[in-house]
């Protein structure tokens, strides 16, 4: 089994939930600035051209972050960061989707289609006029999150958890390309530093 990483949030997410969970399994870095993921051999790997990547023994792959962090939560031992119960899992699943589209999907968009557009324009369909739009539908939602976390310690609940760290590597990311953490929304913030304390968040 392997990780194929590269720079940017969701090989770091990954990498996050790894090192929070104790497992370790070899890196084979590919160099996405260069647009080595758009081309052969790796398009024979992964056809959609995206990172990370994690390859298997019997040679299948698994793409998509919440899916890696899934399976390798199920995979290795140790205690379960997705949750032991059905309903921790469907709590751990539902904020992480929650996060995704309403977060990630939108400030990583945002980026692409403006500071990112020299990178991007080449690789997908961009939108540049949207830009602006989708930066502040993230920060809506992070208004919404700020309130939310008045009265519990994570994204999720009282349990760190994938959603913390799906939100957490995209908003590191996000104070690096022009999305920072709004001083505003103090509970964001606090929520933010702690998590950036933890060892894992080095990953």
């Amino acid at each position: 089994m392997k990780l194929i990483n590269s720079i940017g949030p969701n090989p770091h997410t990954v990498r996050m939930f790894m090192a929070e969970r104790g497992i370790e399994i070899p890196l084979e870095e590919l160099d996405i600035q260069k647009g080595l993921n758009r081309q052969e051999p790796y398009l024979k790997t992964n056809p959609a051209g995206q990172t990370p990547c994690l390859v298997l023994d019997d040679g299948s792959v698994v793409t998509e972050i919440t899916a890696i962090c899934e399976y390798l939560d199920e995979k290795f031992p140790g205690k379960k960061l997705m949750g032991e119960t059905p309903e921790a899992r469907a709590q751990n699943r539902r904020w992480t989707r929650w996060v995704d589209l309403n977060i990630v999907e939108p400030m990583a968009s945002g980026f692409r289609y403006a500071e990112g557009l020299p990178m991007f324009q080449d690789r997908m369909r961009c939108l540049p006029e949207a830009s602006d739009g989708l930066k502040a539908c993230a920060q809506d939602k992070i208004k919404f999150l700020d309130d939310r976390l008045a009265s519990q310690p994570y994204v999720a609940g009282d349990e760190f958890g994938l959603a913390d760290i799906l939100l957490f590597c995209f908003q590191a990311f996000g104070n690096a390309v022009g999305q920072p953490v709004n001083p505003e929304f103090k509970n964001y913030a606090t929520w933010f530093s702690k998590v950036g304390e933890r060892a894992s968040a080095k990953a």
